[in-house]
């Protein structure tokens, strides 16, 4: 078996015995957790993208079931005015913080801060650096990156020139998809003709970003792209040459607008990643880990670490994505009600 199999039926492993424990007495233990007042303060990065306002519900609604108090900040997009609002949450007392990080690399003090006053901190879809933090729970992506690179070896056996627009550096799940997508294309016959990072994630520098990559569109056969916000950007480049369609592009996130334009030809893949799954289970173990739940502790010790940057090990929980076409879109996205078949088939016919 290959060592990238070994570490999947591991990971997946993981995931069942930490889900098996968020879960456990969840019900039963609601009354408890209300009474002890658990209060979570949650900071997101932005809610441009659709899939954030998924995780942002998900999540406040289920640890708020719990019995949790939860405070939502939208950072738009300002690692500043995250680093305000989390030093509100220690003033607070919160129990627990999560972050979903505007600059990984930029919120060491705060969250060390949090952490020496005792409060737990969850690295959430995106690894914090220049610390440790009490858990990073996300999707695996080296994965999603992987199967980007795949499906663009199964389309094109003959090779070609990818261009790649990705995320910001600053982004640490951009580093993780372009390691997997690099990985996964090395000794094929694709050549990495360019590679672009958008400097934040703001449709502005998007557009920026994938004019700049696709100058030379006429030479680029296929466009790997930090998520389906970009691949729409990249699109919409492509249209105003007239290669829309002809050009492969991959995106992830599976947003409602991507799955349309893979049914409709225009974008090749997207990749699904289980969010609604992601934010429960994050706000399952928040509340666990905001009272200290000691089968949770044990639990999270028993999990695989990831490896920061400066050499922290940060207890490591992670989903794994599914690459979606046009050939799968209903069993996956429709089939698992991601999103309605109309919405998805909306401007074709089928």
């Amino acid at each position: 078996m290959k060592k990238r199999s070994v570490r999947s039926v591991i990971c997946v492993l993981l995931v069942a015995v930490l889900l098996t424990a968020c879960n456990k007495s969840e019900e039963s233990k609601s009354e408890e957790d209300a009474e002890k007042g658990i209060k979570i303060g949650i900071t997101f990065d932005t809610f441009v993208l659709e899939r954030w306002t998924r995780d942002r519900d998900v999540f406040a609604s289920t640890a708020e079931k719990l019995g949790a108090k939860v405070d939502v900040q939208n950072a738009n997009g300002n690692v500043e005015k995250q680093k305000e609002q989390i030093r509100k949450f220690i003033e607070d007392d919160m129990d627990v913080i999560v972050v979903v990080a505007v600059d990984c690399f930029r919120l060491t003090d705060e969250v060390t801060q949090a952490r020496k006053k005792g409060i737990e901190v969850i690295s959430y879809d995106r690894l914090i650096q220049g610390c440790a933090t009490d858990l990073y729970i996300t999707v695996d992506n080296e994965k999603v990156g992987a199967l980007m690179a795949e499906t663009m070896i199964e389309n094109l056996p003959d090779g070609g020139n990818v261009v790649m627009l990705c995320g910001p550096k600053m982004d640490t799940n951009s580093a993780d998809v372009v390691k997997g997508f690099k990985n996964t294309i090395e000794g094929s016959n694709l050549n990495i003709a360019k590679e672009i990072y958008v400097k934040s994630w703001t449709p502005e520098n998007g557009f920026a970003a994938a004019n700049e990559a696709l100058a030379d569109a006429e030479s680029v056969d296929a466009v790997m792209c930090g998520n389906d916000g970009l691949a729409g950007y990249a699109i919409k480049a492509l249209s105003e040459k007239q290669l829309a369609g002809k050009v492969f592009v991959t995106g992830q996130d599976a947003d409602l607008e991507a799955c349309q334009r893979v049914v409709e030809g225009t974008q090749t893949m997207t990749v699904y990643k289980p969010i609604e799954r992601l934010a429960k289970v994050a706000a399952q173990c928040a509340v666990k880990m905001g009272k200290k739940d000691e089968a949770m502790e044990e639990e999270i010790e028993r999990l695989i670490t990831k490896k920061t940057q400066e050499g922290s090990y940060v207890p490591y929980w992670a989903l794994p994505p599914i690459a979606v076409t046009a050939e799968n879109m209903d069993d996956v996205i429709i089939g698992l009600g991601f999103h309605l078949r109309d919405e998805v088939y909306l401007n074709v016919d089928n």
